[in-house]
């Protein structure tokens, strides 16, 4: 029998870096090569979780243990990650997950035998045209390929927001080497802080919030986020008055 769709929303993203034990680059000259889907491993995972109204009820990264071997860790996030959506079942919110993070997610859950039951158990979450089970902002904001999708940073700033800040998705590779995990992990909460505030401009501009609700329901969403410093770059270089809270 098919779920009724819950209301709650958990805004999700991944930061991954090459799978060097599965997967040899090719050796040829200029840019670095983009590694296939299955070959990037997971290292951080950070979510927004909101309830019905768009009130923030959890903010952060999916626990997973300090140190130890990079499969036990990375099978440890996926664990944890797929028991949460089992659990709450919310409906997924991306920036461009359905042709990235979702994948890798699944791929990589193949890999370490980490069961996802509530990505296949109803077609909600795979289901391109529906936002039931997920709904990927990029590939609405394009029309579903009808036109190119512009980056994260792009329709970020696009709305008053800074996108990108310090840090840049090319550098995670090097952060992880160097044992940085916490420079990754407040990179990828940026990514998260935006999209939830794209998500509830994306309402706004589908008119599934009236515009008083979405300054309202805007300006809360900032000023939970203005008490965590993971953020705070994120929250200095805002435009509110732009974003319209």
């Amino acid at each position: 029998m098919a779920r009724t769709p819950r209301a709650d929303y958990l805004v999700l993203d991944i930061e991954t870096v090459p799978d060097t034990e599965r997967w040899t680059p090719p050796e040829a000259p200029g840019a670095p090569v983009f590694p296939p889907s299955w070959a990037h491993r997971v290292v951080v995972v950070g979510y927004l979780w909101l309830d019905s109204a768009y009130r923030v009820q959890r903010f952060g990264v999916v626990a997973a243990p300090a140190g130890g071997a990079a499969d036990a860790r990375e099978h440890a996030l996926l664990a944890e990650l797929s028991r949460f959506v089992e659990r709450t079942r919310p409906t997924l919110v991306t920036y461009n997950g359905r042709a990235f993070d979702l994948p890798v997610i699944a791929l990589r859950a193949l890999c370490h035998g980490v069961p996802l039951p509530w990505y296949y158990r109803e077609r909600t979450v795979r289901a391109r045209y529906s936002e039931d089970g997920h709904l990927d902002l990029c590939d609405w904001l394009a029309d579903h390929g009808a036109t190119r999708a512009g980056s994260l940073d792009a329709i970020a700033r696009l709305i008053g927001l800074p996108g990108k800040v310090g840090v840049d998705g090319s550098q995670v590779a090097g952060l992880y080497q160097a044992g940085d995990l916490a420079a990754i992990e407040r990179y990828c909460l940026a990514d998260v802080a935006q999209t939830a505030l794209l998500l509830l401009r994306f309402r706004l501009l589908q008119g599934a919030l009236a515009p008083e609700r979405y300054r309202a329901a805007a300006g809360a969403l900032l000023d939970v986020l203005a008490g965590d410093a993971r953020v705070a770059a994120v929250l200095a270089a805002t435009d509110r008055a732009h974003l319209g809270a």
